[in-house]
């Protein structure tokens, strides 16, 4: 059984920053591409972050030069660390794992930026 279990949200103030950390189970994890997703009330779920295998990453343009994502291989972890958060980050942010033909989510982890 697949899962995509999340960690690390919670309520920060602006400028502040956390980690958010997913552990996957249940897949065979260096072949697949790792990401993060946000959704924020009344807004269409978007991509965050994602990080290939071999550690490429990919960052949604409002988040370049803040969010940084990394992942342990060994240990089936993805992390993302967000520095200088805004009130606009605040969301439900979700763990994808894109094998190309199958894909999987997190149940997800509410990020609260606010003072």
């Amino acid at each position: 059984q697949v899962q995509l279990v999340e960690s690390g949200g919670g309520l920060v103030q602006p400028g502040g920053s956390l980690r958010l950390s997913c552990a996957a189970s249940g897949i065979i994890f260096t072949f697949y591409t790792m990401g993060w997703y946000r959704q924020a009330p009344g807004k269409q779920r978007e991509l965050v972050a994602d990080i290939s295998s071999g550690g490429r990453t990919n960052y949604a343009d409002s988040v370049k030069g803040r969010f940084i994502i990394s992942r342990d291989n060994a240990k089936k972890m993805v992390y993302l660390q967000m520095n200088s958060l805004k009130p606009e980050d605040t969301a439900v942010y979700y763990c994808y794992a894109n094998g190309g033909i199958l894909d999987y989510w997190g149940k997800g982890t509410l990020v609260t930026v606010s003072s």
